[in-house]
């Protein structure tokens, strides 16, 4: 068809990192870590880039910049986590883009699927904080927010700090994402130790391992794969940034049912155009893309509110 020739022009090259056998425990345990994948210079771009978001530095109509008379430390102390940073940030866009990143997501994103050529797309970035005394998540799997048609949802998880059991680094559950079940939710009785969120139920936690990682790891992990994080119980933050993708030739019905025109659609042709492609090429490039900046927000750091 013509319209995958043109896309084809415009193919984005990464660089192919990983042997087969590691994309192949990808596809066996649902997550796979990358130490040293993001350099020490770059993490210092990072954490610097995460204080100028927060103290205002990039116009926002929607974001409400932390008060300015406030030091770098009780900066970081009202923040769990920024959303969608990159529509702002010049820096988290890169960091999305990174082609070693996205190399490796061009190996691993959807290759349970059969004929699959490694396109890539990426529709969210959640930028974390995560300050002492601040508390995790409870048991869920990503995909229950953001619906893919493949089972191809896949998270990059920047370790910005080293990630301990400490500090409040990621549990998961190896091989929880191959029968792609969505486990039920409910809320949870554990508000000291996890956040609002409601926690999925129904499985067997005893195989759960932590994931600690050193600062410059990025952990890869599927949608469906059961994870956790517990309450940082340390005196170091566990800076995050966590960015979503999915197979580019994946639709993408996430938060409407319309098309960009405002026009109902059917929910098997519904396609969130709000997209980074960032490896292969994008099949769906004649549907344009839309731009980024009207939802970014901050989550403040509640647990820390009335110390400060």
């Amino acid at each position: 068809m013509s319209l995958i020739t043109t896309a084809e022009e415009k193919k984005i090259e990464v660089p192919k990192l990983l042997p087969e056998s590691r994309v192949q425990d990808f596809i066996n345990d649902g997550y796979l870590t990358m130490p040293g994948l993001v350099t020490s210079e770059e993490l210092e771009e990072l954490k610097a880039d995460t204080l100028k978001i927060a103290r205002g530095g990039y116009p926002s109509r929607t974001f409400e910049p932390i008060d300015a008379r406030l030091s770098d430390d009780d900066v970081l102390r009202h923040i769990l986590c920024i959303h969608q940073a990159h529509y702002i940030s010049p820096v988290m866009k890169k960091y999305i883009q990174h082609p070693k990143i996205c190399g490796v997501l061009s190996q691993i994103t959807a290759a349970h699927l059969p004929f699959w050529d490694g396109s890539v797309k990426c529709m969210q970035s959640m930028l974390f904080v995560k300050p002492p005394s601040f508390q995790g998540q409870a048991w869920h799997q990503d995909e229950i927010y953001i619906p893919t048609r493949d089972r191809s949802l896949i998270g990059a998880w920047i370790a910005m700090d080293d990630a301990t059991i400490a500090n409040g680094c990621l549990w998961v559950i190896p091989g929880s994402h191959r029968s792609g079940y969505l486990y039920p939710q409910r809320p949870h009785n554990n508000p000291d130790e996890f956040d609002a969120s409601r926690e999925s139920y129904g499985f067997d936690e005893s195989a759960e391992v932590p994931v600690e990682v050193k600062a410059g790891t990025v952990v890869f992990f599927n949608g469906y794969l059961l994870h956790r994080s517990r309450k940082n119980r340390s005196n170091i933050y566990r800076r995050v940034l966590v960015n979503h993708y999915m197979n580019a030739w994946s639709l993408l019905p996430w938060g409407t049912i319309k098309d960009d025109q405002g026009n109902s659609v059917s929910v098997a042709s519904a396609d969130r155009r709000l997209i980074i492609p960032v490896a292969g090429h994008d099949p769906y490039a004649w549907k344009g893309t839309v731009p980024g900046g009207d939802d970014v927000f901050l989550r403040k750091c509640k647990a820390n509110e009335a110390a400060l």
